[in-house]
């Protein structure tokens, strides 16, 4: 099989059926070359610029008049000030006179507040006496000495003075007021008559609900109507669910720090560092890395600085001459031990939990320390790294187990003898990954060994009833504590299958993607199982599924069932996709986490990049055969499919594309790879495929390099969405990848920013990165790294191999890059020979772990 491009020229996908593979080595067709479009800026709405005011709209006198039964000033209301309730003061009258929640209660100089039907408020105060009346639709209000209000405007006050009638209280008889009291009363009995004779029109001075009901009064009285009819009441409107609080997004919360070192200790260990010729800018590190002690610590050990990231071993060794002089040498044993403690946090970052002792001395010997044993021998002896013995011998009975030697006292001589009398590895490991590694073996220990003898859900039924594979899955989860699931894409199925058939046997069945697009995908796919009869779920439980959830909001609490009295999940079964991004901590929290009894599926594609974090769990996993392993029969479909699962296998095979599935870009250099692949996400996918450019995504290997992410984004910006980069880079409309732990990426868009920090709109929810973390957490997300995007798909991708990629290239890099397309993918293609030698050639980088041997000295080997 040839991989020479057979033209440099095309660039865009033509229509379906035409067009052959352009690069041998690489299927799919070429793209015709097309003039590319002009620049049309789209930028996003600034996010200053467009919010709207709020607010009651402003009545002639401040009061907001509806038409529901607020009296308008002149009619016998009180103008604001007298007793009235002035809308304008943040109050707003419903049809009943009710104040709506919310929004304010109706604040007036007095405390009175007037309902549609003259009645006062329960709670709101009444009109303060003597400062005038608090006039309702009917001409009648109740002040606080009781006092009657005409509806003409006149009043008898407290004192029994008529509103208006000069004269005090003193000027009358207790027979005059009477005699006056009753006048009034008879006035008014007299105009309630002429009232209720003459005709009365719904909202001549009433409205709303007390108009219509007089009038329904008044066509009783007068015969009209029925009393059935006439105060018959329309049928009520369907209700409808109250909708969702709007909640203000909250700052994401940043990951738990120490406190800030004191300023007398920055103070002194900037004084060290000066007199050592180091940069000042590295005091406050310095001090939170050592504590309180630290000028004093760093100036006996002037080493201690590569504690702090970014400093490399030749800037420690420059600083320690400085402060040590002649004292200062290459075979110091403070220079080893702080190297040692160096190469096992970078052995970490490269993703082992330990490091055997020959390559830790071999790394060792290339930073020219003169005797490695002894380097190691002294950092374990202090305290600052562990030495592990791992037997080698994997017919060994589970009764010999490996050992786990914590002593500071045993060191590599100790482990020479025992490797003499037994087959074993030495290993050395700092204390936070192998106390990590040790716990989650315990932990799938526990979970292996606690399902119950006897249960009681009827798990043939569900077997019997489910297809294929997914009624293997079936099986073995009703035996079995903890099952592996392998597969790829189109395998979600079947433990969506599995999910839905323990929800209808009564279980507490929950499941945890890796990120939010995992979840929204698996969630359809759970919908789907219920939905067409797989588990036999009836519709009220179909309805009543459990949502599924991430691993991380799992474990937070911020989703998922909860924990119950214990603090363990509240769960009978948990189902984790994505299976191989668990890193050795993560998963033994998740272990730690789940009850006793409880089952634990961990389902994913093996092929697949493993975690951001130390470890190789799922792989260690189906390495140790301690649990029932079901693969998955079910390929996914496509040409895409047939692509991505030849590479699984080591074979970069030629696959026919007649819908333009898989196309082949081929390109000279770095900057030619910019230019076709920006001309492919603008024009020639949305023009061609059909899918725009916000569901297209570019993957690369690196960060760095002329064709790496930074290049990309800053070349994808320029076209998608200009933009001075006011908010820390960025502008409303960027799309960006927002990583909310080391190891997790979450893909979103900018929606603006304020004083809380850069927001964001991640999987449809709203996020607020505070303003300090945005730097270190936040990057644009047109172009990602393979590692940034696995765990997710979208409908078209475009990866990009430029020519200085071919040595970063590796079979499970490419499996994982190609395979995040679903209907579409571009190869930017300028790596020529390295990308079939890859895919056939360079497997994974071996990670050194020791989770197989930990498995095993536990749990008897299955099969």
């Amino acid at each position: 099989m040839t991989t020479d491009p057979a033209t440099t020229e095309p660039a865009e996908p033509e229509g379906p059926g035409g067009g052959e593979a352009a690069a041998a080595g690489a299927p799919g067709a070429d793209t015709s070359d097309t003039p590319e479009t002009p620049d049309t800026p789209d930028g996003g709405a600034d996010a200053d610029d467009g919010e709207a005011t709020e607010g009651p709209a402003a009545a002639g006198d401040g009061a907001a008049a509806v038409d529901d039964g607020t009296p308008e000033p002149g009619d016998g209301s009180a103008e604001p000030g007298n007793g009235s309730a002035a809308a304008g003061d943040g109050a707003t009258v419903a049809g009943d006179g009710t104040p709506e929640p919310g929004d304010g209660s109706a604040a007036v100089d007095d405390g009175a507040t007037v309902a549609g039907d003259g009645t006062p408020e329960p709670g709101d105060g009444t009109a303060e006496p003597g400062d005038g009346s608090a006039a309702a639709g009917d001409g009648s209000a109740a002040a606080d000495d009781g006092a009657t209000v005409a509806g003409d405007g006149a009043a008898v006050a407290g004192d029994g003075t008529p509103d208006g009638t000069p004269g005090d209280a003193s000027d009358l008889s207790e027979a005059q007021a009477e005699l006056v009291a009753q006048r009034v009363e008879r006035e008014r009995i007299e105009r309630r008559k002429a009232e209720k004779a003459a005709p009365i029109d719904s909202g001549s001075r009433l409205s709303g609900t007390a108009a219509d009901l007089l009038a329904a009064v008044r066509a009783v009285e007068s015969g009209r109507k029925p009393v059935s009819t006439a105060f018959a009441e329309p049928e009520p409107a369907p209700r409808r669910a109250a909708p969702e609080p709007v909640r203000r997004p909250q700052p994401a919360a940043p990951p738990p720090a120490a406190a800030a070192p004191a300023r007398e200790t920055v103070d002194a260990v900037r004084a060290v560092l000066a007199q050592g010729g180091a940069p000042e800018s590295l005091a406050t590190p310095v001090a939170a890395a050592l504590g309180d002690g630290a000028a004093g610590e760093l100036r006996a050990d002037p080493w201690q600085l590569l504690r702090v990231a970014g400093v490399r071993p030749e800037q420690a060794d420059g600083f320690a001459r400085a402060l040590l002089g002649a004292e200062c040498g290459p075979d110091d044993e403070r220079r080893g031990r702080a190297l040692t403690v160096r190469l096992l946090e970078q052995a970490a970052l490269a993703g082992h939990t330990a490091l055997e002792v020959p390559a830790l001395a071999a790394a060792l010997g290339r930073y020219a320390v003169p005797d490695p044993d002894a380097a190691v021998r002294s950092t374990v002896a202090e305290g600052e790294a562990l030495v592990f013995q791992d037997a080698l011998d994997p017919t060994a009975p589970a009764a010999a187990p490996a050992e786990a030697t914590r002593s500071p006292e045993d060191d590599t001589e100790a482990a020479a003898d025992t490797e003499e009398e037994r087959p074993v590895r030495v290993l050395i490991g700092s204390e936070r990954y192998a106390l990590a590694e040790e716990s989650l073996a315990d932990g799938l220990a526990r979970v292996i060994n606690s399902l119950p003898k006897e249960d009681p859900a009827d798990w043939s039924a569900a077997a019997a009833s489910a297809p294929g594979a997914a009624a293997d899955l079936i099986r073995a989860v009703a035996g079995h504590g903890l099952v592996l699931h392998t597969g790829g894409e189109a395998s979600r199925a079947e433990p969506a299958a599995l999910l839905a058939a323990a929800h209808t046997l009564g279980l507490r069945a929950w499941a945890a993607a890796h990120g939010p697009d995992g979840r929204q995908r698996f969630a359809r796919l759970l919908a789907a199982a219920a939905g067409d009869g797989t588990g036999g779920a009836p519709r009220e439980a179909q309805d009543a599924l459990p949502p599924v959830t991430t691993v991380a909001g799992l474990l937070s609490g911020a989703q998922g069932p909860g924990r119950d009295a214990d603090g363990a999940l509240d769960l009978d079964l948990l189902v984790v996709l994505d299976a191989p991004q668990l890193d050795v901590e993560t998963a033994a929290v998740l272990a730690e986490s789940l009850p006793d009894g409880a089952r634990l599926v961990l389902s994913g594609d093996p092929g697949v990049l493993w975690s951001a974090g130390p470890g190789r769990v799922f792989a260690d996993l189906l390495a140790a055969r301690v649990c029932p392993q079901v693969a998955s029969r079910t390929p996914d479909p496509g040409p895409l499919g047939e692509l991505v699962s030849g590479i699984g296998i080591g074979e970069l095979n030629q696959v026919g594309a007649p819908g333009k599935e898989i196309v082949i870009v081929p390109v000279r250099d770095a900057g030619e790879a910019v230019h076709r692949t920006v001309q492919l996400v603008v024009d020639s996918v949305p023009r061609a495929i059909g899918v725009p450019a916000e569901h297209t995504q570019v993957i690369t290997p690196g960060h760095g390099g002329a064709a790496g992410t930074r290049a990309l984004n800053t070349a994808l910006k320029e076209r998608l969405n200009p933009g001075p980069g006011r908010f820390g880079g960025f502008d409303p409309g960027d799309r960006i990848a927002w990583s909310p732990a080391p190891g997790r990426t979450v893909p979103g868009r900018v929606v603006g920013a304020d004083a809380d920090g850069l927001r964001l709109e991640c999987a449809g929810a709203p996020v607020v990165v505070p303003r300090e973390r945005v730097e270190r957490s936040v990057r644009h997300g047109w172009a990602l790294t393979a590692h940034q995007a696995v765990g997710q798909r979208w409908p078209a991708v475009v990866v990009v191999l430029p020519g200085d990629a071919a040595q970063a290239l590796t079979r499970p890099w490419i499996y994982t890059a190609f395979g995040r397309a679903e209907r579409h993918l571009s190869v930017v293609h300028g790596v020529e020979q390295a990308l079939p030698r890859a895919v056939a050639e360079v497997p994974a980088a071996p990670r050194t772990t020791r989770l197989v041997t930990l498995l095993k000295t536990q749990v008897p080997t299955v099969g």
